[in-house]
């Protein structure tokens, strides 16, 4: 097990819809000890298999969330949810958020929220959530958030703006609850990209089992040019060596397929022909990119463990978050926080 456990804890959080931790990491490295997790709630059984790995955490991880009972959640400070990206229905305008989400895991949150009180309600979430039945998902989302007693800012952030050589759009919702002064709260600020996409890269050369055959890059490159002439986006297909020091391309939430995050690497000697599979490797030294490389291209230290199959590995660090991204926004909710209970406030 890494040693991410909590020691001497101030402020007590859930971890909803946790996947493998990665909001919780970025918590931890924002709060170091001050903060701990008092019930996780994660559906998939790799994720939880990863998140165990990694993290200290209560006895059980609750799977579904719509089973857990009120009386069964601890008080909690803080609200950490990657919740999944759903439509809600096209409820009437009078009616309440009960209406409106009820069916959607979105709600569960909320109805935790609304009985536990927490001090701080941090989500995150694909930047097309914005765009959504013509923004009104959204809207609801916001709107219900007030509703139930919390003030609510939200931003798209992008991963290269924080030192992370990555080109990735999300959304982060803040919601502070209305007794705690957060009107001078504000998204950290871009930074300067320093690292680049060649620093993250294996020290050594990769297997050659990383390499792609002629044949199927030639198949990326044709689906490439189809999806573009289609007006769709796709991942990058790497084939000059001064791509290396630049951005690599969004990671797709939900993808396993080798199109992801493709790279030039010269590095590994390769043989004509691949013997495993018969196939002629891609003359161009087009890769993909190693799980330790996805990990540092999120933002997870290289001692974060992967315990499962290399399949669900790329499936998992694709889904989940940039932990930097959430370090800097937990570092301003700490800031507000911190200053709330200074200044008497209530929990």
């Amino acid at each position: 097990m890494s040693a991410l456990s909590d020691v001497d804890p101030r402020y007590k959080s859930v971890d909803l819809f946790a996947g493998i931790g990665g909001i919780r990491l970025g918590f931890q490295h924002a709060f170091k000890e001050k903060v701990t997790v008092e019930m996780v709630s994660e559906t998939d059984k790799n994720a939880q298999t990863t998140y165990k790995q990694n993290f200290s955490y209560p006895e059980t991880i609750k799977e579904d969330i719509r089973e857990i009972k009120l009386n069964s959640v601890p008080k909690f400070d803080i609200c950490m949810a990657g919740f999944p990206c759903q439509a809600f229905s096209s409820a009437g305008k009078k009616e309440g958020f009960e209406d409106k989400t009820r069916g959607t895991l979105f709600y569960e949150l909320l109805r935790l929220s609304k009985s536990k009180k927490p001090m701080v309600i941090f989500c995150e979430n694909v930047k097309g959530l914005l765009s959504i039945d013509k923004g009104n998902t959204f809207k609801t989302i916001l709107d219900s958030l007030t509703e139930i007693g919390y003030d609510p800012k939200s931003m798209v952030l992008n991963s290269k703006d924080f030192n992370i050589p990555q080109n990735r759009e999300r959304i982060y919702i803040v919601a502070f609850r209305k007794d705690v002064r957060s009107d001078d709260f504000e998204f950290p600020k871009p930074q300067r990209l320093e690292v680049t996409l060649k620093s993250l890269l294996e020290e050594d050369p990769v297997d050659a089992s990383y390499y792609l055959s002629e044949q199927y890059l030639s198949t990326l490159k044709k689906h490439k040019l189809n999806q573009k002439a289609a007006g769709n986006g796709f991942g990058y297909v790497v084939r000059d060596e001064t791509y290396v020091d630049t951005l690599a391309g969004a990671l797709m939430c939900g993808g396993m397929g080798r199109e992801r995050n493709l790279l030039y690497d010269p590095r590994t000697k390769l043989p004509e022909i691949n013997p495993r599979t018969g196939r002629e490797f891609n003359k161009e030294h087009i890769r993909m990119m190693t799980p330790k490389e996805w990990k540092r291209l999120q933002g997870f230290p290289d001692d974060f463990e992967l315990p499962v199959a290399k399949t669900y590995q790329y499936h998992q660090l694709g889904n989940s978050v940039t932990v930097p991204v959430i370090q800097a926004i937990a570092e301003q909710i700490k800031f507000v926080l911190d200053r709330h209970l200074a200044n008497g406030g209530q929990r």
